[in-house]
């Protein structure tokens, strides 16, 4: 593609050099230049791609975007933009043809549930017969290709080349998950939209916005301004969660437009009945003109408000009420959300990847009331990472579960103790005493905590203590098949931690 096309809609402070030639790539990391290149100069957040031009010309760039000072040399053509980040996204657009025009394209954002909702859809628009794909937490997959996930939302160069390769492929709607640092960074800035999903917003990520307001607004961002100036026009654009207090925030600065969903009140996609149990789901969900038979083998009331959310956005793009109702009950689950790992004859342990404290209560409530069980919930916090959730996901903990063991997470540069420590603050209350881990399999309901750092040793310390009938839920990492100690990145799954205590619970048992 000419240069001239690619750099077509930039806001240009000044170009050194002729604006000609074929562009063979669009590169922002210097190391992923070939011959011909446009390098665009990105400040990050831990390097700054201005100091790498030079490596970057080296490797055969031809055309240079920068928002500093740059001399270019005499060969070199420099384009100078006040916002390289923006430049990115304009760039990746161009020299991809503007692929999210091709295809439908679903975001998901909110603190909570966008996973779920991305599979949901996937299930649901495949069981129509269409193609879908899907970028998120999890992986990128489209047609039969799994490729890894080093963000949830895909830088925007890589967003648009992704969309690219799966309109080659044939893929006809694509569901993404959005982040507020993606919204935040405009990675999707460049993208047009035919549906936008808010599932929930709840503490998270204050160490990146400082404040909930500004979480929101970076929310607000994709609804308000981003969806607006789509070329796409869906009269159901956005589908919010109308329980939600932020959501009725948001419902009121899109002026009411697009459909609500919920399970209290009067939303546009309601719940009329429905049955939650150990087994899964059943409901009758109401949506515009049509009722729909809901059964799914996920567990809990805001799974519920996931499948509601995944209903109205694909009852927005057309799919038809039967295949939404086949797609919800084919849909199994999601690797690391609310992931049954125990067997029937086995104490009842689950694995979710809930790491705030809202994601914590839901978890935790969602499995309350299940007949005489005790809850031993096993969790820790995130080092380098916000601090004010972990006395919040504490308090959750303690109030909610019968037992509760605070562990270890992904610590990254923190002490793990002291991380401990302020989780701790928020169980210390007097209703909870702490106790030995000899102490558990007799710990009286909502009275007890240990801390067991070591997270191996932690979820077999539960899982040991079980009675047949209790449940263990392992919070925190989910799907994840790491843990960051330092600057050493380990493996570690919950999921194969929980089965081989189970299996060594067994075999103490014979």
């Amino acid at each position: 593609m000419d240069i001239s096309e690619v750099v077509k809609d930039l806001q240009l402070i000044s170009t050194t050099g002729a604006l000609s030639g074929e562009v063979s790539s669009v590169c922002y990391h210097s190391r992923s230049c070939e011959e011909n290149s446009l390098f665009v100069a990105v400040s990050g957040l831990n390097a700054d791609g201005h100091d790498f031009i030079d490596d970057a010309i080296r490797r055969g760039a031809r055309w240079v975007v920068h928002e500093k000072s740059f001399v270019s040399p005499g060969h070199i053509t420099s384009l100078h933009v006040s916002d390289s980040r923006r430049a990115l996204g304009i760039t990746g657009r161009n020299f991809y043809s503007r692929p999210s025009s091709a295809l439908r394209l679903i975001g998901v954002t909110g603190t909570n549930g966008k996973t779920t909702v991305t599979y949901l859809l996937e299930s649901i628009i495949a069981t129509a017969g269409f193609y879908p794909g899907v970028l998120g937490t999890i992986n990128y997959r489209f047609r039969g290709k799994t490729l890894p996930a080093p963000n949830t939302t895909p830088e925007s160069l890589e967003f648009q080349k992704i969309l690219r390769q799966m309109v080659d492929d044939g893929v006809s709607h694509c569901i993404s998950e959005v982040s507020s640092h993606a919204l935040d960074l405009g990675r999707v800035d460049d993208c047009d939209f035919d549906i936008a999903v808010f599932t929930n917003l709840s503490q998270d990520h204050l160490d990146y916005h400082l404040s909930m307001e500004r979480y929101y607004e970076a929310k607000r961002r994709f609804f308000h301004e981003l969806l607006p100036k789509s070329n796409k026009h869906n009269p159901y654009g956005t589908i919010i969660n109308g329980d939600d207090p932020w959501g009725k925030k948001l419902i009121a600065a899109c002026g009411g437009a697009g459909l609500t969903f919920g399970i209290d009140g009067s939303s546009d996609i309601r719940v009329e009945q429905f049955n939650l149990s150990l087994e899964g789901i059943e409901a009758r969900v109401r949506i515009p003109g049509q009722t729909l038979r809901i059964t799914s083998p996920l567990i809990g009331r805001f799974n519920l408000y996931n499948i509601l959310a995944a209903a109205g956005a694909a009852f927005a793009v057309g799919i038809s009420p039967s295949a939404i109702e086949r797609g919800v009950a084919s849909m199994k689950g999601v690797p690391g959300r609310m992931e049954k790992v125990s067997q029937p004859d086995e104490p009842h342990v689950f694995v979710d990847y809930a790491h705030t404290d809202d994601a914590l209560r839901k978890a935790i409530e969602n499995l309350l009331g299940f007949g005489n069980s005790r809850i031993i919930t096993v969790f820790g916090c995130g080092g380098d990472r916000d601090q004010g959730k972990r006395p919040l996901m504490g308090f959750v903990a303690a109030t909610l579960s019968d037992v509760v063991i605070v562990t270890s997470d992904n610590p990254r540069s923190e002490e793990p103790l002291s991380i401990i420590g302020q989780i701790e603050k928020g169980i210390l209350h007097k209703d909870v005493t702490q106790i030995t881990e000899t102490e558990l399999s007799s710990a009286r309901k909502g009275k007890a905590y240990c801390i067991i750092p070591d997270r191996r040793e932690a979820i077999e310390t539960a899982v040991m203590a079980a009675n047949p009938d209790d449940i263990v839920l392992i919070a925190g990492k989910g799907h994840e098949d790491y843990q960051i100690i330092g600057k050493e990145r380990l493996f570690f799954d919950d999921r194969i931690a929980a089965r081989e205590s189970l299996a060594k619970r067994s075999e103490a048992r014979l």
